[in-house]
């Protein structure tokens, strides 16, 4: 499994993005059901976000959900640390 993130916006206004491939990974069920979730719970359009709030674009095996500062549920929060912490 291939999970992209894309956050832009903020105070800054920087872009990072971040991608981790699961594929041979001890945890790649674990990585599996968290992107799972965060497609179910995802935006198909990018949700109207708040003034320098971070917007995201997360992409889990080619398919793309859109969220947003403040209105990320706990699983789409998760996967975004994870992929920008882990990710390259």
């Amino acid at each position: 499994m291939r999970i992209q993130v894309r956050r832009t916006g903020g105070f800054a206004g920087i872009e990072r993005r971040a991608e981790v491939d699961t594929s041979g990974r001890s945890d790649s069920d674990e990585w599996r059901t968290l992107g799972e979730r965060v497609l179910a719970s995802g935006q198909e359009t990018p949700p109207a976000g708040v003034p320098d709030g971070f917007r995201y674009e997360i992409t889990v095996d080619g398919r793309t959900v859109y969220a947003a500062d403040p209105r990320l549920t706990d699983e789409q929060r998760e996967l975004v640390s994870r992929v920008l912490k882990e990710g390259a």
